[in-house]
């Protein structure tokens, strides 16, 4: 009898460990498959509030605010933050909570020229559990104890507790969303597939305060945000881009980038002039080129930047003018990347025309995304 019951105890306990195993080969392989991300798409409009919010649907978003601050003394500082999405190739259909189906990483940095070099910080985090994430419907992003939040009534708030400084920042809007390119359809490249959603909100008006060596101090000043999001972004033949956004004294705002090719060829590039009554300028790829002054070379990974800019748009002249030239981001922790992403002064053929931000990618190695 004894020997009967081991016997079916045996037979049932290798039923049910040749169920889980089969149970588990099954789910494993519905839950492995690869999901399919959504299309940027000509002619799809942007609608507000929905499109401040986080597209999972797509591969790549980030939401990305830099501006120049200025202290009690008179003094600029520039400021960089930075929230990305990346969708994994991980089954979207998965019920786990701990399922690693987005990635959230974040960037921060703070220039100031008596430091001499950028303060820098970075996280990332899979999304979950509710300590990262970045919710659809409005701008509410997340990770750990950094945040960025959209309010009902258009203004950013923003808290980053980095090793070296805090960042506590209120952005408030003084202008319509800025449509990138063709009502937000952006194109990165010749193929039509390789563009993003693209709008961005120049001229937001700043106030904060700033800590540093536990002393806070007021700050206010001028920034601009971005908001990007794609599927297929990079021609395979680029190695990184140049682009600024300036927010001009007289309301204006200017955007301008280039997709550089690993042979040093032109990849694509654009430019868009936003006026302050609205009215809004766009340049084709062939009205836009970019031209090196002075060179950089950085002391920490020997790769060599053009910090000092010229660019022409049409028959306007622009040149970019660094606040301090170290202003090189290692990012290789989370986003296996670095980048110089600076505080630059802007002049419009010869003369001041106002303060933006300058980012250069793939001078150390190819960009990939």
């Amino acid at each position: 009898m004894i020997f009967k019951l081991k016997s079916l105890l045996t037979r049932s306990l290798n039923f049910f460990v040749t169920f889980f195993v089969v149970t588990c080969v099954v789910a494993t392989c519905v839950f492995a498959a690869p999901p399919r991300f959504s299309q940027v798409i000509q002619g799809v409009p942007l609608t507000f509030p929905h499109d401040f919010g986080a597209h999972p649907e797509f591969r790549n978003e980030w939401w990305y605010v830099t501006g120049w601050l200025e202290t009690p003394d008179k003094k600029p500082l520039g400021f960089q933050i930075t929230f990305f999405r990346v969708a994994t190739e991980h089954d979207r259909a998965n019920p786990s909570r701990f399922a690693p189906k987005q990635l959230i990483i974040a960037h921060v940095a703070l220039s100031d020229p008596a430091v001499g070099k950028l303060l820098q910080d970075q996280k990332s985090a899979r999304e979950g559990l509710g300590l990262a994430y970045t919710k659809e419907g409005n701008t509410d992003v997340k990770l750990g104890d950094w945040y960025m939040l959209r309010e009902e009534n258009g203004h950013y708030q923003t808290s980053i507790k980095a090793d070296d400084f805090t960042l506590r920042l209120s952005l408030a809007p003084t202008q319509a969303p800025m449509l990138q390119d063709d009502n937000g359809f952006s194109r990165k490249g010749p193929q039509p597939e390789q563009a993003s959603y693209y709008y961005s909100e120049p001229q937001l008006q700043v106030m904060g305060t700033v800590i540093r060596n536990g002393k806070e101090a007021a700050v206010k000043g001028v920034a601009w945000l971005d908001h990007e999001w794609s599927t297929a972004y990079l021609d395979p033949a680029a190695e990184g881009w140049d682009w600024v956004g300036a927010n001009l004294d007289d309301g204006s705002a200017l955007m301008a980038f280039q997709i550089r090719g690993k042979d040093g060829s032109k990849v694509w590039a654009y430019a868009g002039i936003r006026d302050a009554s609205g009215r809004f300028t766009l340049f084709e790829p062939e009205q836009v080129t970019f031209a090196p002054q002075r060179t950089w070379r950085s002391p920490h990974t020997n790769a060599t930047y053009p910090v000092e800019m010229r660019i022409q748009t049409g028959a306007t002249v622009w040149l970019l003018t660094p606040l301090q030239d170290d202003q090189e981001l290692d990012s290789r922790q989370s986003a296996d990347a670095v980048y110089w992403e600076g505080a630059v002064t802007v002049t419009r053929d010869g003369k001041h025309a106002g303060r933006g931000y300058f980012e250069m990618t793939g001078y150390v190695k190819p960009l990939t995304l």
